[in-house]
C-alpha cells in the first residue's frame, strides 16, 4: 500500500543510514586516536582495567627514576672510593719507607699529609645533587627499588627501598697513623666499596626488570585498548561505500511519494 501519511521504506533507509553514519564515526575516532577503546563508553570493563594498569606503568617509571638517582650517587661514591684506595696504598707505602733508616722523614710526612688532604677533598667531592655518602656530613640515602600493588584497601600496597649506607671516608684519614693502621684503613675501604658494587649490582637487576615490567604492562594496555589500524582501514572503505548507497536508498524512498502525484494529474 502507498500512503503519503507513512513512507515505511524512507523509514528504514533512513534508520540503516543513521546506523551506518554512527559506525562511520565511530571507525573514524579509532583511526584518529589509534584506540578502540579510548572512554568508559566505549568498553567500562577493558578502559577501567586500562587506567588501572596505566597507572601502574606510570608508578614504574617513578621507580626507575629513583632507581637511577640512586645508581648516580652510588657511581659518585664508588668513583670517590676507588680513587682514595689508591692514595690509601700510596700513604701505606710511605709509611713503611719510613721504616727505614737514613730516610728524609719529614718529606715523606708532608707527602702523607698531602694525600689525607687530596682524600678529604674526594670525600667532599663525591657528591650528586647534595647526595654525599662519603663525607662527614652525609647521611645513608633510601632509594625506591620496586612498588607493589595492593587490592585497593588501606595499607595493601607496598614499597620496595634500598638503604645506600654512607661511609665516613672523610674521617678515615685520621686512623692512618702508621702503616698498621693504614693497612685497617685498607680494609674498611675495600669492604666499603665491594658493599657499594654490591648495591649497583642490585639496582642494575631491579632496574633491568622494572623495565621489562613496565614494556609488558604497555603492551598488556596494547591488547585491550588498542585499534587494529589495517582492520580499521578497510572497515572505513566499507562504511563509507555503505554510507553513499544508504543516501542513494533514502533518496529513492522519498521520491515514491512524488510518483503519487502522477496518478492526479
Amino acid at each position: 500500500m502507498s500512503s503519503i501519511l507513512t513512507n515505511a521504506s524512507a523509514m528504514t533507509a533512513l534508520q540503516t543510514l543513521q546506523q551506518t553514519n554512527k559506525n562511520l564515526s565511530t571507525t573514524q575516532n579509532r583511526i584518529a586516536t589509534g584506540a578502540r577503546v579510548s572512554e568508559a563508553s566505549d568498553n567500562a570493563a577493558y578502559w577501567s582495567i586500562s587506567v588501572g594498569m596505566k597507572n601502574q606503568s606510570n608508578l614504574q617509571s617513578v621507580v626507575k627514576d629513583s632507581m637511577g638517582f640512586g645508581k648516580a650517587i652510588l657511581d659518585a661514591a664508588y668513583t670517590g672510593l676507588d680513587e682514595a684506595i689508591k692514595l690509601t696504598s700510596e700513604i701505606h707505602a710511605r709509611y713503611l719507607a719510613r721504616e727505614q733508616d737514613g730516610v728524609d722523614t719529614d718529606a715523606i710526612d708532608a707527602e702523607i699529609a698531602e694525600l689525607k688532604t687530596a682524600i678529604e677533598e674526594i670525600a667532599l667531592a663525591a657528591d650528586f645533587e647534595g647526595q654525599n655518602l662519603l663525607a662527614s656530613a652525609g647521611a645513608s640515602v633510601n632509594v625506591v627499588t620496586g612498588y607493589i600493588k595492593g587490592d585497593g584497601t588501606a595499607g595493601s600496597t607496598e614499597t620496595k627501598t634500598l638503604t645506600l649506607n654512607a661511609y665516613d671516608l672523610e674521617a678515615e684519614t685520621g686512623n692512618m697513623t702508621d702503616a698498621d693502621t693504614t693497612e685497617a684503613s685498607l680494609v674498611a675501604m675495600r669492604e666499603a666499596a665491594s658493599e657499594l658494587g654490591a648495591m649497583k649490582i642490585r639496582l642494575d637487576a631491579q632496574l633491568s626488570f622494572t623495565t621489562k615490567l613496565q614494556n609488558a604492562l604497555d603492551r598488556g594496555i596494547g591488547q585491550l585498548v588498542d585499534a587494529d589500524m589495517n582492520a580499521e582501514s578497510a572497515r572505513l572503505s566499507a562504511l563509507q561505500v555503505q554510507q553513499q548507497l544508504g543516501i542513494q536508498a533514502l533518496s529513492i524512498a522519498n521520491s515514491s511519494s512524488q510518483n503519487i502525484l502522477q496518478l492526479f494529474r
